[in-house]
């Protein structure tokens, strides 16, 4: 699919490019909302939403608004607040981001997450510069306006035809209200054609009554339109679809049109919502509210994504049983990209991905791994569960079951063979033992003299030279990719000898050959660690390499 979909001809005339940035007047905005409880898929219909409009040819974006104070979620616990996604130009963002990403099938970049922090920054920035002189800062203008100015700003900068906000967290909470605010504000200076709400909320069915209940969602709406906001389309999450006497007495109570209240029911994959919000007509009610005439559907488009869509599902007779051992494994949305990433793979070759989440901390009976077709570590820092990692590198190499590690997982399985190849019984990685005698692992250089924790890692995409006659270039069939980092440590360079003389090699490398970046095991069956994340750039339809090569693997019986 076109990562970049061409402008609409209607819209074309209306943008003028300058030395720097668009100018696109006729951009049209859609900020999507939640109510009742967190979890309900704001993102997913974000992203759905998004990704129809890019069917009907629209040039569309994302951004993501986290009220948070963390200036990013680089320092946030993975295991409360999921999986910290990394962009092309290295921002630590929401892991929404890599919904958006997933089904545009387009880099985001880092500006389009907007955090309370950074908003806050800029405003206090400016104070202490002396733009507000004489005048009291508050909330309303001040914090208001810097909102709008960088959505606007993110519009105007990529020329959308559409550009598609959610604001994290839950109406009624303290921390969203400047920004709902400023989405309020943002209607009433667009027009009602040039701004439209989606609200996401829930109608439970309980098993005792058995009916779809409409009072969470009721109170909901009520709570948005008290702060001045009425939604025109409520996107109501439930079980099964959604009763047309319920979406009748929701849009009664909550004035919103019958047929803009789009049941969102439970479905086997997330991209099947797409299908599932165009088949209610949300297409035609979006165009209508914004004035737009001739609305495209192009059938090249929707065949392509229907096929994606469909593939993602349709292969529960053939199943590859992939172990993921790793320290974050009570939350899924702790590893969600490599979820998606395994899957993706699955769904090319025609095989349906079971994931087994395995602490790394409480494995230890480690036979059970040769239960699964391949053993899969994905990223993660610190001490806590590293040993249960090295164990299992290394079994996964004793035994000859396809290994993929990740970052972490690629740093460990360098330690493990050391331990039990190269017979250095106390070697390990700086971060986990400062005063080992063989650290395999140790810090970057760059990394030596900072003290700061966010934002401080080596971070984003970069360029790495793969060497030629490798599995590394078999799989991804060049001698140069670019992938995302997110790491402070690295192989020490001093040992690679030992490795390579003992059957491991590294097998690419990066910054003229300074670090190293991958390693493989030719003797083996599959055996590959990457200290990059290829996860964050696998999209559906478009596996990336080694997730292919790895599930390819794993398939082989």
């Amino acid at each position: 699919m076109n990562r970049s979909p061409s402008i609409s001809s209607n819209n074309r005339q209306n943008i003028q490019k300058t030395d720097t940035y668009f100018i696109n007047v006729q951009t049209k905005f859609i900020f999507v909302t939640g109510g009742v409880m967190s979890g309900l898929g704001k993102g997913v219909t974000t992203s759905s939403i998004a990704k129809l409009l890019q069917l009907a040819d629209q040039k569309v974006s994302c951004v993501k608004i986290d009220p948070y104070l963390n200036y990013d979620a680089g320092t946030m616990n993975p295991i409360a607040h999921g999986e910290v996604f990394v962009t092309e130009d290295g921002g630590e963002c929401d892991m929404d981001i890599g919904n958006y990403e997933r089904f545009l099938n387009q880099d985001i970049p880092k500006s389009h997450n907007i955090t309370t922090a950074q908003v806050y920054s800029s405003v206090i920035e400016a104070e202490r510069k002396g733009k507000y002189l004489g005048v009291c800062v508050q909330i309303i203008p001040h914090v208001t306006d810097e909102i709008k100015r960088r959505i606007r700003k993110i519009a105007e900068y990529e020329g959308l035809d559409f550009l598609i906000v959610e604001c994290g967290g839950t109406v009624g909470d303290i921390e969203s209200l400047p920004f709902l605010e400023a989405l309020r504000q943002m209607r009433v200076e667009e027009g009602p054609q040039g701004v439209i709400f989606v609200h996401v909320t829930l109608a439970p069915s309980l098993d005792v009554v058995g009916e779809q209940k409409t009072k969470p969602t009721q109170h909901s709406v009520q709570e948005l339109r008290r702060i001045g906001i009425q939604p025109d389309f409520l996107a109501v999450r439930c079980t099964l679809p959604l009763e047309e006497k319920t979406k009748k007495k929701i849009g009664m109570f909550t004035n919103v049109t019958t047929k803009d209240v789009l049941s969102c029911h439970d479905a086997k994959s997330i991209f099947e919502v797409t299908q599932m919000l165009y088949d209610q007509g949300i297409m035609d009610s979006i165009f209508t509210k914004f004035g737009k005439v001739g609305m495209v559907n192009t059938s090249a488009n929707w065949d392509k994504w229907n096929k994606i869509a469909e593939n993602m599902i349709n292969h529960e007779d053939q199943k590859v049983k992939i172990a993921m051992v790793g320290k974050y494994v009570t939350l899924a949305d702790s590893y969600v990209s490599v979820n998606h990433a395994l899957k993706h793979a699955g769904a090319q070759l025609g095989k349906s991905v079971d994931i087994d989440w395995i602490d790394s901390e409480s494995i230890t009976d480690y036979s059970t791994l040769s239960n699964y077709d391949g053993i899969l570590v994905p990223g993660g820092f610190g001490t806590r569960g590293s040993e249960g990692i090295i164990q299992t590198a290394n079994y996964a190499r004793e035994k000859n079951i396809p290994y993929l590690g990740i970052c972490f997982g690629f740093q460990l399985a360098a330690i493990a063979f050391g331990r039990n190849v190269l017979n250095l019984e106390d070697a390990n990685s700086a971060e986990i033992k400062a005063d080992t005698k063989n650290p395999i692992v140790d810090l970057l250089p760059e990394q030596k003299d900072v003290s700061d924790m966010g934002g401080s890692l080596r971070l984003g995409a970069n360029e790495i030279s793969i060497k030629e006659n490798t599995n590394a270039q078999k799989i991804y069939n060049t001698t140069t990719i670019s992938k995302r980092h997110r790491h402070r440590y690295e192989i020490n360079k001093e040992y690679i000898p030992e490795f390579e003389k003992n059957g491991l090699i590294f097998s690419a490398e990066s910054d003229g050959g300074k670090r190293m970046e991958m390693l493989e095991i030719p003797s083996h069956k599959f055996y590959l660690g990457v200290q990059f994340h290829p996860e964050f750039n696998s999209r559906p339809g478009f596996p990336e390499e080694s997730f292919a090569a790895f599930i390819t693997a794993a398939s082989e019986k």
